[in-house]
């Protein structure tokens, strides 16, 4: 299995647990994350298909995720709501650090292949990948933050620089 066929795997199978979760999470705001995690891990897999079926194209176009801004923007109408959240179960949090550590794989990964690259283009291309899941390893661990203490955490004014 070359480095492409890998990272094809990883962005399906990470696909494939956001969409469980995104499910598992009903209606809740937070399930929004979860969406826009699957349809970025697709445009992922589609990257890396055609770059194995040798058409490179414009790959840059599918690096384009606004998972901060979707979290800030959650974070925002929670605030603006002023709702006691309450708690979330220890399963809840559980599988939110499970996202957050197959994004931080993702991104060790994709470095590891940037540093084996011999070509530029080939190594830019690693690197933007790998800044993307770092992307959404930061709206990841804002959420496990939140996550841990919700109400004191949307009054800490740290999340609203998120993405900045």
């Amino acid at each position: 299995m070359n480095a492409f066929e890998y990272a094809m795997q990883m962005e399906i199978d990470g696909k494939k647990y956001y969409e469980e979760q995104a499910t598992a999470m009903g209606d809740s705001v937070l399930k929004k994350i979860y969406d826009e995690l699957a349809n970025d891990e697709q445009r992922h897999y589609d990257i890396f298909k055609a770059l194995l079926e040798g058409k490179a194209g414009d790959w840059e176009a599918g690096f384009n995720t606004t998972v901060l801004d979707t979290t800030k923007n959650i974070f925002q109408e929670l605030k603006a709501k002023g709702e006691n959240i309450g708690e979330f179960s220890a399963d809840v949090k559980i599988a939110w650090e499970k996202a957050r550590d197959i994004e931080d794989k993702a991104e060790k990964f994709y470095r590891e292949q940037a540093d084996k690259a011999e070509k530029a283009d080939e190594k830019e291309m690693w690197l933007k990948i790998s800044s993307e899941e770092h992307k959404h390893w930061v709206a990841l661990d804002n959420v496990i933050n939140f996550i841990s203490h919700p109400n004191q955490w949307l009054e800490d004014a740290e999340w609203s620089r998120m993405g900045e």
